[in-house]
């Protein structure tokens, strides 16, 4: 499997020719998420960025939501040096207190079908509102991704496979974003999952 050194992440991250995402993408991908989140009046105080690399959703989530507190969590020794991350994993991370909004964003493909199961059920420990989830599948493979700018180092699965585990703790509502049981967003009939 990969090693999250300075090389992996200059080649997917910092080398403009060879990385796999923009700033622009991802604060458009916080605009994103902050916006449906605002729409089912879910508030947002506390963001954990499970899997948080560069921090590249860190200062769009600070202008989206001044107050809000993010937290970066990063298995990357050398990113948590550099940047201040803390140290852990999706798979068992466990603070005293859950937040509103947990991103996984990218990390899941990484993950053993065990590992990727356990990040999943912990995802419910660690959010008690909200969770936004993306992780290359096996379809994204095939027909969407740029496979000369994407990490090839991963394990592909199907959509479905993912989604089976979410749904025992949350509720899909669109764009990545899952909604734990118990949460009711105030959403109009066409604007919720259940259409």
């Amino acid at each position: 499997m990969t090693e999250f050194g300075s090389d992996y992440f200059r080649r997917f991250y910092f080398d403009r020719r060879t990385r796999v995402t923009t700033p622009l993408e991802m604060q458009r991908r916080a605009t994103l998420m902050i916006a449906l989140l605002d729409q089912a009046r879910i508030p947002v105080r506390r963001i954990l960025d499970a899997g948080c690399g560069i921090g590249l959703l860190r200062k769009p989530f600070a202008r989206l939501l001044p107050r809000a507190r993010y937290t970066g969590l990063e298995h990357s020794e050398y990113l948590c040096r550099r940047y201040g991350w803390r140290h852990g994993s999706v798979t068992d991370f466990a603070p005293r207190a859950s937040f509103d909004l947990v991103v996984c964003y990218d990390v899941l493909q990484y993950l053993s079908d065990r590992d990727a199961a356990r990040a999943i059920a912990n995802l419910a420990r660690l959010s008690h509102a909200a969770v936004y989830v993306s992780a290359l599948t096996t379809r994204d493979w095939r027909a969407n991704c740029d496979k000369t700018l994407t990490d090839r180092d991963v394990h592909l699965r199907p959509a479905a496979w993912y989604a089976r585990r979410l749904r025992r703790a949350f509720r899909y509502v669109g764009c990545g974003v899952w909604l734990k049981k118990g949460v009711t967003p105030l959403l109009w009939e066409m604007e919720g999952p259940d259409v």
